[in-house]
């Protein structure tokens, strides 16, 4: 077997073509359809019996089969449509939720079975914003009644054996005393780069910039394993957090922009480990429910460093995410609404530093340094045995953040690590950092990308095993104090920034962008 399910031996050891419109109902494989009624508890779900055989044992070639939905999320019991295409005569839908089941980190809750299928083709990037959309018609409409809320990643087998994953999230009716899980679907669209365009290049690769997509429509496979940015970034934190039995609530991104009140009552939000790209209306949310004493927790770095609406497509409703980047002033709003112009959140013609909410600012890639506690005594930092000056290999990286001095920089603001690091040949730091805010709410920012990656304990990157112990240890009381509610009324951040003086020349404190 290849793809996530074999490298996750180590994982948290010790941390707590077909018809249109072709209904599948019923469920005949693994753990049997969830009954319809209450949803079970995340502890009564994961005792349920897990699948281990969720991952993709081969991937076959690059068009062999992929598909995607007509939606990134579902409420319970509602359906949606599969567009697959395949090289084979057929393939076979499997849905698995993703969470803990006694370390399988899965469960089977629905199987088709055999769906005639056939090639679909690949549509040419269109109109001025060069914008490629499948535009495929569907292959099956798949019900979701019992289908308890959560992660889901829908396996599809072609005839062959091929297979590629379709991400979907069955979202929570309700966030009101939960730690909300938040899928960042807006960064997964920004990367993908199927159909030979994303938000980054165009069929050139890394320097085709200037052929890149000024709009990516959610109406087409992802690349990869048809789920990279979930797999790598997201689906260890949700591990953890079902493991633990915490009482959660899962969103994704358009979720939240849609409707805003969606947060209200909800005890944290949890940002996981890659959310780049966020409305205007998502950041407003999220900020409100910080005020009003939900806490937050940015597990990654780079978070909110792009502000991009969401436009109707022919697929649908909010199918579109527009950034427009360093061709701001292209876009049709600039100088009629500039608040709304799609750029670097920092970046005229209407800067607004993600800082403000974050904690830290996005400083550049690519760098790899060691990851150094400063504050061992943090109750982050309970039961793990660091010192002042422990580090952990290569933890840091690709991307990091740094706190700076600016006026808007959150107040009081507690920087926890603080790493030395060299980045494209200058010197700065990366920092993880807390901050509380008069409502009572805490944040956190690991400030490096690989956090989320580190849980696995799979070595990557470079970062050792061990390491694992950790940042699922840091992570589990992070989760637990969060979901309990205003997190700064009993831990308020004890504010040391003065104690991290910037250096002359010191490109953050300076205002200098590295990337």
């Amino acid at each position: 077997m290849t793809g996530p399910a074999m490298n996750r031996r180590h994982f948290l050891g010790t941390a707590a073509g077909a018809g249109a419109g072709a209904l599948v109902a019923g469920c005949t494989a693994g753990g049997g359809r969830t009954p319809a009624g209450p949803a079970p508890t995340v502890a009564a779900e994961n005792e349920r019996p897990g699948d281990r055989d969720w991952g993709l044992r081969r991937r076959g070639g690059d068009r062999a089969v992929e598909g995607y939905a007509d939606r990134p999320a579902v409420r319970p019991g509602e359906a949606f449509r599969l567009h697959v295409s395949t090289t084979a005569g057929g393939f076979r839908a499997e849905a698995f939720r993703m969470g803990w089941y006694g370390g399988a980190q899965a469960r089977l809750v629905w199987a088709s079975g055999r769906i005639p299928g056939g090639p679909r083709p690949v549509a040419p990037a269109t109109g001025p914003t060069r914008t490629v959309a499948a535009g495929w018609p569907p292959s099956l409409e798949v019900s979701t009644l019992g289908w308890p809320e959560g992660a889901y990643l829908i396996r599809l087998t072609a005839d062959s054996g091929a297979q590629r994953y379709v991400p979907l999230t069955v979202r929570s009716r309700t966030t009101a005393g939960r730690l909300v899980l938040v899928n960042a679907v807006a960064t997964w669209q920004a990367y993908n780069t199927w159909g030979g365009h994303s938000l980054y290049h165009g069929p050139g690769g890394k320097g085709d910039y200037t052929a890149r997509s000024l709009a990516v429509s959610c109406d087409r496979p992802y690349d990869g394993d048809g789920a990279p940015l979930f797999t790598t970034y997201e689906q260890p934190a949700v591990a953890l957090a079902e493991r633990l039995g915490l009482p959660l609530a899962y969103l994704t991104t358009m979720d939240i922009d849609r409707e805003p009140d969606i947060l209200r009552g909800a005890h944290g939000v949890v940002s996981l480990g890659h959310d780049e790209y966020w409305t205007p209306a998502l950041r407003r949310a999220v900020t409100a429910a910080r005020d009003a004493g939900t806490n937050v927790a940015f597990l990654g770095a780079n978070a909110c460093f792009r502000r991009i609406r969401l436009e109707n497509s022919a697929g649908g409703d909010r199918r579109l995410v527009v950034c427009y980047k360093t061709d701001a002033a292209r876009d049709p709003l600039y100088g009629r609404d500039d608040a709304a112009v799609t750029t670097d959140w920092r970046a005229p013609p209407h800067p607004d530093p993600e800082h403000s909410l974050t904690g830290t600012l996005y400083e550049a890639n690519p760098a790899t340094a060691d990851y150094v506690v400063t504050e061992p005594d943090h109750w982050l930092f309970e039961g793990t045995g660091v010192r002042r000056g422990t580090a952990f290999r290569n933890l840091v990286g690709t991307e990091y953040d740094r706190v700076n001095g600016g006026a808007t920089t959150p107040r009081p603001i507690e920087v926890v690590a603080h790493s030395r690091l060299v980045c494209r040949g200058v010197r700065s730091y990366a920092d993880s950092a807390y901050y509380t805010t008069p409502g009572g709410a805490g944040v956190f920012n690991t400030g490096t990308m690989r956090w989320v990656e580190s849980l696995t304990g799979d070595g990557g990157h470079g970062i050792p095993p061990d390491t694992a112990r950790f940042t699922g240890r840091v992570t589990a009381s992070l989760f637990r104090v969060f979901a309990a509610g205003p997190a700064g009324r009993s831990r308020p951040a004890a504010d040391n920034l003065d104690a991290h003086r910037p250096y002359e020349g010191d490109p953050v404190w300076s205002g200098r962008d590295l990337w």
